[in-house]
């Protein structure tokens, strides 16, 4: 077993091109270290529809070069099977995106190496940008693909590599399966073409028609008088953020200036993730510190698809829900006169079909991530909770959290015009369609298998009440329904609440979505509403922990 192990590790090592990682692997077989080989070897890191996502290392368990080259090569295959490969006469062409993470940039360009080998044009964007303007290059420059390599807001230590199609939509079934399915037939690195040149490096004209684009997300005319306070969470945002704003025509932004500037080692956050305890501390600090109150603190992710928005409530700070960012921004375009599908996951809150309903607009709830949501018929908004906006589906079929900002704070401006508050507009909404409260139980696991536990425990032993509610109906979304196809999830109604839990696509949590709805008769009931709502979740989030065995 051994012995097999070892060579496994040595006929890996003979093809890795990176430097770094054959060291690496090298001392680990000189140490026998076998554990540590075992975890590299295992099996391989496997090609989803969230790419590529891990932890930073040698071995096909690992993001590293080799795991990405044939990625890379996978892709190609796929495309030119898919009848790609020319366009108007031309190669087709794959615009290559990355972030500041440790090794994004060699990633990035391993890529190009191999679409070019394989006959496919290539560009790279022309240093570390935001994943939205990768998404937002796709469609531009009329590519066939585009591939954004990235790891979010995951810990330090991990990398990734998305993909998207023409269409500017992160990849779905079964495209996924498809290239997992070329990316396995690549019998051997020296089998890939990887020439040193022949792909391009674009300039700041792609970046320059991203931000001419925004224009198009603002109302003329409209205030822009809020201000801010901003953090890019160590990502790669603070630039185009920046710019984006100052076209705008809004104040500009006062920076955490500690977490300005890229930096892959995140060394002031324990996981660079604005919904993370602890992460936007310094945000708020800083917004203390400003001689005039900001009336709004805005942080992105480290590759700024995502936006978090923190607003002062009584005399601290507050981050909002991505639930109550999702319904503020409706509620927004709505007033605007917005037509088009809204959108959103379903694990988000139920409060954006009722503003959708109200205003006789359509609604569609889809699987979670916006590969799905992106897909929507007609849409013109999409959102999920967990801080991803998509508020200009016509130049960027993604989440955007540049635009998002952009977004909020002509709202927020909007809002102090008539003395008023992001807060008094929920109030306002929670008193037209009632309190709609929604929270969330995340567990972190080392052991995957435990949350496969979990899940095999609430579909053996099915809870039949939560918080005292009956469960009037369970889902098990492994089979589908008529509107979305299977996915690893259940899903729970109760009166007056509903409940979902699966595990997490792209990090090793166990997710459970709780929303409780409460009805509000008058802006005076709304302190016994909230007083309700927190109870029934803080309850719902007990029995579910106990209902799981987490």
């Amino acid at each position: 077993m051994h012995d097999e192990l070892i060579a496994q590790a040595q006929a890996w090592l003979t093809e890795d091109p990176d430097p770094d990682t054959r060291t690496e692997l090298a001392g680990l077989i000189d140490a026998g270290d076998h554990t540590e080989l075992a975890a590299r070897f295992s099996g391989t890191l496997q090609f989803g529809t969230a790419g590529l996502r891990g932890e930073l290392g040698a071995g096909p368990m690992r993001m590293n070069r080799s795991v990405v080259i044939r990625a890379a090569a996978g892709l190609a295959a796929y495309l030119k099977k898919q009848g790609s490969p020319a366009v108007e006469g031309e190669a087709g062409l794959v615009v290559i995106g990355y972030d500041a993470r440790h090794k994004s940039y060699d990633f990035a360009r391993d890529t190009a190496a191999v679409m070019t080998g394989a006959g496919l044009r290539a560009a790279v964007l022309p240093r570390p940008l935001p994943t939205p303007v990768l998404a937002f290059a796709i469609r531009h420059l009329g590519a066939v693909a585009g591939v954004e390599v990235t790891a979010s807001h995951n810990p330090p230590r991990d990398n990734g590599y998305k993909v998207y199609l023409g269409d500017g939509s992160q990849i779905v079934p079964p495209a996924d399966i498809d290239i997992a399915a070329e990316i396995a037939a690549v019998p051997s690195l020296t089998t890939v073409p990887r020439p040193t040149e022949g792909w391009d490096t674009l300039d700041d004209s792609v970046l320059d028609a991203y931000l001419a684009r925004t224009d198009a997300v603002l109302s003329e005319g409209s205030p822009r008088t809020a201000r801010t306070v901003y953090t890019a969470m160590h990502g790669v945002g603070k630039d185009v953020l920046l710019a984006a704003f100052a076209r705008a025509g809004f104040p500009a932004p006062v920076l955490v200036a500690e977490q300005a500037d890229p930096d892959p080692e995140f060394p002031t956050v324990a996981f660079p993730n604005p919904e993370e305890p602890g992460a936007m501390d310094l945000a708020f600090a800083t917004a203390r510190a400003c001689g005039t109150a900001p009336d709004l603190i805005i942080a992105n992710d480290p590759d700024a698809d995502r936006c978090a928005v923190a607003v002062q409530d009584g005399t601290d700070w507050r981050m909002l829900r991505g639930d109550e960012v999702g319904a503020l921004l409706a509620a927004h375009l709505v007033r605007r006169g917005a037509t088009g599908t809204f959108a959103e996951s379903i694990v988000s809150s139920s409060l954006l079909g009722r503003i959708a309903e109200k205003a006789g607009l359509p609604h569609v709830e889809t699987l979670t991530g916006f590969k799905w949501i992106a897909r929507a018929e007609g849409l013109r908004y999409g959102y999920e909770e967990a801080l991803g906006y998509c508020v200009d589906p016509d130049g960027v079929r993604d989440k955007d959290g540049i635009t998002a900002a952009l977004l909020i704070t002509e709202l927020a401006s909007q809002l102090k015009e008539e003395g008023r508050t992001l807060l008094d507009l929920l109030d306002d909404l929670a008193v037209e369609h009632g309190l709609h409260a929604t929270d969330q139980l995340s567990v972190r696991v080392e052991d995957l298998s435990l949350i496969a536990a979990a899940m095999q425990r609430l579909r053996e032993q099915p809870p039949t009440e939560l918080a005292g509610l009956p469960i009037t109906r369970t889902d098990d979304l492994t089979k589908g329904t008529a509107e979305l196809p299977p996915t690893d999830g259940l899903r729970y109604t109760l009166d007056g609440a509903r409940v979902i839990v699966r595990p997490s696509g792209t990090e090793p949590k166990l997710k459970c979505y709780l929303e409780v709805v409460v009805p509000v008769g008058s802006h005076q009931d709304l302190p016994e509403a909230r007083a309700k709502a927190t109870a029934l979740l803080e309850s719902i989030k007990r029995d579910l922990s106990t209902a799981a065995g987490i």
